[in-house]
């Protein structure tokens, strides 16, 4: 993990230890054919998307200490149009509902 201050929208240990793997197989999966991508943990780059996400800042207005917005862009249309976005976000859903005692499946009321 890198050396910056910590931003309340950082993943946890437990939750990292969930979706390291689903990032880890996809940059398996997609090498770097500029090698920009590869410049960051992957990590970061979640935590990047989280804070975004969290605080609706503009892509420019990322923190100085995280990612460059170009990095953390690519990843996010990347993982939106393959779906691996999904797949990290119903694994941290998961977690949370498990650790509130919600086993069963999420129910859709309309």
């Amino acid at each position: 993990m890198s050396d910056r201050k910590p931003c309340k929208s950082d993943l946890s240990e437990e939750r990292w230890a969930l979706i390291e793997p689903v990032t880890t197989a996809w940059k398996a999966k997609h090498p770097s054919v500029s090698g920009h991508q590869g410049n960051y943990e992957m990590r970061e780059i979640v935590n990047a998307l989280l804070y975004q996400s969290r605080t609706g800042c503009q892509w420019d207005y990322l923190p100085h200490d995280l990612p460059l917005p170009g990095a953390v862009k690519y990843y996010f249309y990347k993982w939106h149009d393959d779906g691996t976005d999904e797949v990290i976000h119903d694994l941290l859903r998961r977690q949370v509902r498990e650790s509130r005692g919600r086993l069963g499946p999420v129910r859709r009321i309309m």
